[in-house]
């Protein structure tokens, strides 16, 4: 690069004889010098990404949210070499104990710049703790996010996080078992529980295989049931709703139905659960489509599986799109470097379109992002789903979940229904009972 510094009438260059006034344009040139080197090392700093400083995120899961960051970070670091990311790894209850601990305490220190929060609890976290993550709304354009994801990290028309993975759910079943059933992948599209029933029976006798593997002391299906119809535990302003809630009553029905129909098969835990389709002794599995992972371990059932809408319950409002699980990514307000943090999570999170191409095929994480479930990736016929665009058919399931507030206390609403629940699958105790006991519960471990 070529510096010329012109110094009033005078003209410097190498070999100029000067004499008047030589000794102060020699200091003068001399400064005028490193000012031209210094902009020149700022102009490339700002063009290499001028972002600089150290931010730390804590998150959980060593196979899937962990390695999803590191993809983020190296993305990231490509354009600001400043900046140190440390992805600090916690099993989920610690990252919650610890968050909880530092921000009950009121101690600035301690705290990450980012964490990961799953979208059950954000609720509780937000009102819980005012003032203790960054307001994103006019940081990222969550309206190129999917609207459930967004209505759960919103508190008085402020939104506070950065969506992430989607738990979008779907009826996977397989499909050779089916077909010896005399049923066909159309035969599953946009069905009622009560239909999803009376296939299972056919199942049961024309293949002697189990429809579903379930646990009736799990909640997740109640809430994908719920989320079905735009409904939660709680009304708008977070007061329990359950006795009078119409589709928790239908979601209960819908549950005894199952059990008393002779279609499922009982499990206890993860590990049961899994096993039951991994070893092909039911023919279908409802729930998030991260269990897709889990499906595929089993490789000798390639090209056999497919997936459908989930099943609706009998009410106008419900729909065959419902979510489970997910999770979002927050900044806590206080950061160090905050405006970093936000940087970060805006260029890769809210903008690099490749980025959850790749999480999608190396983790497969469905994000929310939706300008990016039009790429290769999310097209891409899966062999190991007969041919099926299955990360395709969820994108557009995706933008069709009903929103619903999950509240301050989701997890001690789900374990209230379901500490009732025995006694309604057996007889003891009707819908109405069983919901008021749970009612009483609930109110009672919240204080409210």
């Amino acid at each position: 690069m070529s510096v010329k510094c012109e110094i009033g009438n005078y003209a410097v260059h190498s070999g100029d004889k000067l004499k008047k006034e030589e000794t102060v344009v020699k200091r003068l040139f001399s400064m005028l010098l490193v000012v031209c080197v210094l902009f020149s090392i700022f102009g490339v700093t700002v063009m290499a990404g001028g972002k600089s400083g150290k931010i730390t995120i804590w998150a959980w899961d060593p196979n899937f949210n962990v390695p999803v960051m590191a993809e983020a970070k190296a993305r990231y670091q490509k354009i600001n070499p400043s900046v140190e990311i440390e992805i600090v790894e916690m099993a989920k209850a610690d990252v919650e104990q610890k968050l909880n601990t530092v921000l009950a305490s009121g101690m600035k220190e301690g705290l990450p710049d980012i964490v990961l929060i799953e979208d059950y609890n954000a609720q509780k976290y937000l009102q819980a703790y005012p003032g203790a993550f960054a307001d994103l709304t006019k940081k990222i354009n969550h309206k190129e996010f999917a609207s459930y994801k967004n209505e759960l990290m919103t508190l008085k028309r402020k939104i506070y996080g950065v969506p992430f993975d989607s738990g979008v759910s779907a009826l996977f079943y397989r499909r050779d078992i089916l077909a010896e059933a005399g049923y066909e992948p159309a035969d599953l599209n946009n069905i009622t529980w009560d239909q999803f029933i009376e296939i299972g029976k056919q199942v049961k006798k024309k293949t002697g295989k189990a429809m579903i593997a379930f646990d009736a002391a799990d909640g997740g299906l109640m809430r994908i049931m719920m989320q079905s119809a735009g409904e939660w535990y709680f009304d708008k302003n977070d007061n329990p709703n359950i006795v009078n809630n119409e589709v928790i009553k239908e979601g209960y029905i819908a549950y005894k139905k199952i059990v008393d129909s002779g279609i499922i098969k009982k499990t206890s835990g993860w590990n049961e659960w899994v096993a039951s389709f991994n070893k092909g002794e039911t023919a279908s599995v409802i729930t998030g489509c991260w269990i897709i992972g889990s499906i595929k371990a089993e490789k000798s059932q390639s090209g056999k599986w497919a997936a459908a809408p989930t099943p609706r319950l009998n009410l106008k409002s419900s729909v065959n799109y419902s979510n489970l699980g997910g999770s979002s990514w927050y900044v806590i307000e206080k950061s160090k470097n905050r405006a970093v943090a936000e940087d970060f999570l805006k260029t890769i999170f809210a903008a690099d379109q490749d980025f959850y191409q790749k999480i999608l095929v190396e983790q497969g994480a469905v994000g929310t992002y939706l300008p990016s479930q039009d790429g290769v990736a999310y097209t891409k016929p899966d062999q190991f789903f007969g041919g099926q665009k299955i990360f395709s058919d969820f994108s557009t399931w995706m933008r069709k979940i009903p929103p619903v507030n999950y509240g301050l206390f989701t997890y001690e609403a789900d374990a209230a229904l379901m500490a009732v629940m025995p006694d309604y699958l057996a007889g003891k105790i009707d819908v109405e009972t069983a919901l008021k006991k749970a009612e009483e519960q609930l109110k009672n471990q919240i204080d409210f």
